[in-house]
């Protein structure tokens, strides 16, 4: 079995674990964002990924796609500002450096940062998780 065959089984077995039908887009756009190492794309980014791979998939549908994983719990997004949001393949505990001239997200491990002072939510919520994102620039 090839490398390009390894990566769409797994990339089917991973949406069917998590009750997404394997569709050509899901299953290509999931081989790629999975393959490796955990990564922080933008939608504009994997596009031109798949199509720089001459993969046919058109940008409403990698939008539709990143969220529907997002929402699936394969993705978690990370919006840095109103007009820029971020797809992160790692959804464990951490938190982002942000580069904003290299528009670079950049992992910090969870156990590397403490959040104080969350006030408590309102009556009938708990809260789901705290996202920081800390802006830095090169020295």
């Amino acid at each position: 079995m090839g490398k390009a065959s390894r990566d769409s089984s797994k990339a089917i077995a991973r949406l069917r674990g998590v009750g997404l039908r394997p569709t050509r887009q899901r299953v290509e756009l999931a081989s790629l964002l999975f393959k490796g190492p955990d990564r922080h794309v933008t939608a504009e980014n994997l596009h031109e990924e798949v199509a720089g791979l001459g993969l046919k998939i058109s940008l409403a549908t990698v939008y539709n796609t990143l969220h529907q994983f997002t929402h699936a719990g394969l993705l978690r997004q990370v919006i840095v500002d109103a007009a820029r949001g971020y797809f992160d393949t790692n959804t464990g505990d951490h938190q982002h450096f942000f580069l904003e001239a290299e528009g670079t997200l950049i992992d910090i491990p969870g156990e590397d940062i403490r959040v104080a002072g969350v006030p408590a939510p309102p009556a009938g919520m708990t809260v789901d998780r705290v996202d920081v994102v800390v802006r830095v620039k090169r020295a």
